[in-house]
C-alpha cells in the first residue's frame, strides 16, 4: 500500500512539473515561472505534512525521489562552480583596461562583505535583546546533546588555528586539487589562482603579444561555451526549486518551530532588518532599492530553499551582469569571494546571537561595551577568516564563541529549526554577494546605470 501513495505522490511532481513546463512553453518571464516553482512546492510539501506525518517512511521515501530533481539541480550548478570561476575572472582580467582596477576592485569588495557583516553582528545583538533570548529558556533532550557533543569536537580540530593560518589556507599550493573542491578554501584558492593566470597573461602580452593573444582565444572561447553550459542549468531553476521546497516543507518539524518560536521570530527579524539597512546602502549611493529588489528575488528565491552560496553563484553572477549592470570582473569577484567571505547571515547575525543567548550563562552581561566591542571585532575578523576551515554558520558560531570563551556545546540547543532558519541565512548572504559587486562597479564608475534602470529588464529571462 505504500508503493502506491509513493508512486501517486511521485505523479504529482510529475504534474506539477508540467505545469511549469507548460508555463515555459509559453514564454512567460523568468520570475513569474520561479515563483511558481516556490508555490507549488509549498503547496506539494504541505500536501505531504497534511496527509502524513513528517517521520512517515512515505514521506522519506518521497522526499528520495524528490531529492533527484531539487538536490540533482543544486549538483548540475556546484558542478559548473569552479569552471565558471576560472574562466570568467581570467577573462576578466585580461580585459580590464588598466591593471591596478584589480587591487581596487577586490579592496572594495571585501571590505563591503566584512563591514557588512560586522554591521549585521549589531543587528543580531539588538534583536537577540528585544526578544530577550536566553540558551536557560530552551530545554536541551537527546538530540540537542549529541549536536552540542558533535560542536565540540568539531572545535578540537580549528581552536588551534590562528587567523593567519586559516588566511594561509586561501594559498592554492595544488590547483588541480581545489578545482575538485575537496577543500574547504577550495573556491578563494581558484580564485587567487585565477587572478595570478590572468595577471600572468597580462605581462606576457607586453613582451609576447602573439603568444597572449593565442591564449585570450582560448579563454575567450571556454568562456562561451561554460556561460552556455551554465544557461542551459539555469533555465531548470523552477523545477529545482519546485523541488527543493516541496521536500524542506515535508520534512518540516512544526513542533520544533513552535517551542522554538521566539528565537525563530527574532531570527528573521535580524535578517529582513539587515536585507532593508542592504536596500539603505543602495539608496545612499543613489541607486533605487525598489529595481533593486525586483530584479534579485528569482535569485534570492533560489538561495531560499537551496540553502547553498556556492550553489548560487552562477545566479549571483548572471544576475549582476545581466539585470543590474554590474561589470563582468566585479560581478564574479563578488560572487565568487561573497560564497565564503562576510556572510551577513551565516558570519553575522547567527554567531552574535548565539554570543548575547549564551553570555548570561556565563555569568556575562551581554551589553556591557566591553562584551560588545569584542563580539563585533571578533565577527569582523572571523567573517573573513571562516573561510578557511569551511562550514558555515556552525563553524563561524564555532570560531566566535570559543574566542569569547563561551562553551560552544550550547549551540546545539538549536538544531530543530537550524534548517528553516538556514533558509534565510543563505539568502541575505547571496544578497550581501549582490549587493557588493553592485556598490563597487557603482563606485568605481563602470555600473552600467541605463541596464540598473531598466524597467524591462526586471523580467528579463537569465537563463536564455
Amino acid at each position: 500500500m505504500e508503493t502506491i501513495w509513493i508512486l501517486v505522490n511521485i505523479a504529482i511532481m510529475f504534474l506539477f512539473i508540467g505545469i511549469l513546463f507548460f508555463m515555459q512553453k509559453k514564454h512567460l518571464s523568468f520570475s513569474k515561472r520561479v515563483f511558481a516553482g516556490l508555490g507549488l512546492g509549498i503547496l506539494l510539501g504541505a500536501l505531504l505534512q497534511i496527509v502524513y506525518s513528517t517521520d512517515s517512511n512515505i514521506v522519506s521515501v518521497t522526499t528520495d525521489w524528490y531529492n533527484i530533481l531539487g538536490r540533482g539541480y543544486v549538483r548540475l550548478l556546484m558542478m559548473i562552480v569552479i569552471p565558471l570561476i576560472l574562466v570568467s575572472i581570467i577573462q576578466s582580467i585580461i580585459n580590464l583596461e588598466k591593471s591596478k582596477d584589480l587591487g581596487k576592485m577586490s579592496a572594495w569588495i571585501i571590505g563591503i562583505l566584512v563591514t557588512t557583516a560586522m554591521i549585521a553582528a549589531t543587528v543580531g545583538v539588538t534583536s537577540a535583546t528585544i526578544f530577550d533570548l536566553s540558551a536557560d529558556q530552551i530545554d536541551m533532550g537527546q538530540a540537542e546533546e549529541q549536536r552540542g557533543l558533535d560542536l565540540e569536537e568539531r572545535l578540537g580540530s580549528i581552536e588551534g588555528m590562528s587567523t593567519p593560518q586559516k588566511i594561509l589556507e586561501f594559498i592554492p599550493s595544488n590547483p588541480f586539487l581545489d578545482m575538485t573542491g575537496q577543500r574547504a578554501t577550495s573556491t578563494i584558492a581558484v580564485v587567487i589562482f585565477s587572478i595570478i593566470v590572468g595577471i600572468a597573461v597580462l605581462g606576457v602580452r607586453r613582451k609576447q603579444p602573439e603568444q597572449a593573444e593565442k591564449f585570450v582565444e582560448i579563454i575567450n572561447a571556454l568562456y562561451a561555451v561554460v556561460m552556455r553550459i551554465v544557461k542551459i542549468i539555469l533555465r531548470l531553476t523552477p523545477y529545482g526549486i519546485l523541488g527543493l521546497m516541496a521536500n524542506t516543507v515535508a520534512q518540516t518539524d512544526i513542533a520544533g518551530i513552535i517551542e522554538l518560536g521566539k528565537f525563530v521570530a527574532a531570527s528573521y527579524v535580524a535578517l529582513i532588518s539587515m536585507f532593508i539597512i542592504h536596500l539603505i546602502l543602495l539608496a545612499i549611493f543613489g541607486l533605487n532599492p525598489l529595481t533593486y529588489t525586483r530584479k534579485v528575488l528569482p535569485v534570492l528565491s533560489f538561495a531560499f530553499t537551496s540553502r547553498s552560496s556556492a550553489g548560487t553563484i552562477p545566479l549571483t553572477i548572471q544576475v549582476q551582469k545581466e539585470n543590474l549592470g554590474v561589470h563582468s570582473g566585479i560581478a564574479n569577484m563578488s560572487a565568487s569571494f561573497g560564497a565564503t567571505i562576510g556572510q551577513n547571515g551565516c558570519a553575522g547575525i547567527y554567531p552574535a546571537m548565539l554570543a548575547v543567548m549564551i553570555a548570561p550563562t556565563q555569568g556575562i552581561d551581554p551589553l556591557s561595551p566591553s562584551f560588545l566591542l569584542q563580539l563585533v571585532l571578533i565577527i569582523g575578523i572571523s567573517s573573513f577568516g571562516v573561510a578557511g576551515v569551511g562550514g558555515g554558520a556552525t563553524f563561524a558560531a564555532l570560531i566566535v564563541l570559543s574566542s569569547m570563551n563561551l562553551p560552544v556545546a550550547l549551540a546545539g540547543l538549536l538544531i530543530t529549526v537550524e534548517p528553516l532558519i538556514d533558509m534565510g541565512r543563505t539568502a541575505l548572504n547571496v544578497n550581501d554577494s549582490i549587493l557588493s559587486g553592485t556598490l563597487t562597479s557603482r563606485i568605481m564608475k563602470k555600473l552600467n546605470i541605463k541596464n540598473y534602470n531598466d524597467k524591462d529588464s526586471v523580467n528579463k529571462d537569465i537563463a536564455i
